[in-house]
């Protein structure tokens, strides 16, 4: 008899955390199989009988001979909704294609009229409590580090939710607060309520720090390094390859948005030259949006440009891999910019990063802003730097 995995309870807030849990499922329950295969724990297959064709989500009717699904019942998906609706309607899609794969989810409201933190909280403590292992995909998330108070589990996962992740590794390690980086220090409240929070907040650093028999991994396909006693697997999409693609190249170039304008780092008409810049210079037909990106600078970019805004209803990685796409990706630093290369490999599309100049931050970009998005642009791997005439010139 196959013996299933421990209970594993995901915490997720994001499309590209729900995107990640599914690939942290596919390399778990391959690892578990493989395990069982080297111990002869896993029934022998029977001879002659075919392995039965699957069709990809989202492309009925094409037969695929994938990797097998997960045994059902291991993984339960608790969705923390944001208010946005982007956001909302790019997790329902995703929601819809981890239900498909056999996983339980639950939709948790959490924010805005119809949740409360607490609410959730008291909601979920029971499940938070029994679960065997907890993944999340934000450990900066105030309402995710308030699930972790009740926690009994000696094993954590922490799958990506973009750069970030690089960030709290490096928090971690230098026993700091985990603080988003583009964060300022703010005014006299928002210091009161930090320091309000700070209990909880000291109390998720230590249960996701690797100390004492508790396990703690790290899921990823950002460059870092782990801390001792953290366990690090590589992400390279192995479930979105698997499922979906390769894609139909056009002769286009794409252009992948960003919400630095959004949170206040980058100035808005410094960004709408920048895209300008880039679609002269290379051609950019389309521009696929950032999930937090507001219409009114949408609108204002389409009419700058003449570009074809594109929202995508899942994350960019799922996008790209279904197709078309552009045979070149252009993107601003940003969490594509390690992502695409291995959703992307062997498909012949190159993704190539255009550095933000550091006269295009605002006056009230954080501090760690210049130096940490130059950090996701020299780690990169597999990408194109695009030479420095990319980028328009200040003024």
């Amino acid at each position: 008899m196959v013996n299933s995995p421990a209970p594993t309870l995901a915490l997720v807030e994001s499309p590209v955390q729900l995107l990640n849990v599914l690939e942290w499922a596919h390399a778990h329950a391959h690892t578990h199989a493989h395990a069982e295969s080297e111990t002869g724990d896993t029934a022998p297959l029977l001879s002659a009988v075919p392995r039965q064709p699957g069709s990809l989500p989202g492309r009925a009717g094409r037969p695929q001979d994938g990797p097998p699904r997960p045994a059902a019942g291991w993984l339960r998906v608790v969705v923390l909704p944001p208010t946005d609706p982007m956001s909302r309607g790019q997790l329902r899609r995703v929601a819809g294609i981890a239900r498909d794969e056999g996983h339980a989810v639950h939709w948790q409201e959490a924010r805005g009229g119809s949740g409360s933190p607490v609410g959730a909280l008291t909601a979920l403590t029971p499940a938070v409590r029994r679960a065997g292992r907890i993944v999340v995909g934000d450990p900066f998330s105030r309402l995710v580090q308030l699930l972790l108070v009740p926690a009994r589990t000696a094993e954590l996962v922490v799958v990506d939710d973009g750069t970030a992740t690089m960030e709290f590794i490096a928090q971690l390690g230098r026993g700091e607060r985990l603080r988003r980086w583009h964060r300022t220090g703010g005014g006299p409240l928002s210091r009161a309520r930090e320091l309000a929070y700070a209990p909880v907040s000291g109390t998720a650093r230590r249960r996701l720090t690797p100390r004492g028999g508790r396990v703690t991994e790290v899921f990823t396909s950002m460059p870092v390094t782990p801390l001792p006693g953290m366990r690090l697997r590589v992400n390279d999409f192995a479930w979105t390859r698997s499922r979906f693609g390769p894609p139909r190249l056009t002769k286009g170039t794409d252009l992948v948005g960003t919400s630095l304008v959004e949170t206040g780092v980058v100035d808005p008409a410094r960004y709408l030259d920048a895209v300008r810049a880039l679609t002269l210079e290379h051609g950019v037909t389309r521009y696929f949006a950032h999930r937090r990106e507001s219409p009114e600078k949408l609108r204002a970019l389409s009419g700058a440009t003449g570009l074809e805004i594109v929202r995508p209803d899942l994350p960019l990685e799922l996008i790209a891999r279904r197709g078309p796409v552009g045979r070149t990706i252009v993107s601003f630093p940003s969490t594509v910019v390690h992502t695409l290369p291995f959703a992307l490999t062997g498909t012949g599309v190159t993704v190539a990063v255009c550095d933000i100049d550091p006269a295009w931050l605002t006056a009230a970009a954080s501090p760690r802003a210049r130096s940490f998005l130059a950090g996701v642009t020299e780690t990169a791997r597999d990408v194109r730097r695009l030479p420095a005439q990319a980028a328009p010139a200040a003024g």
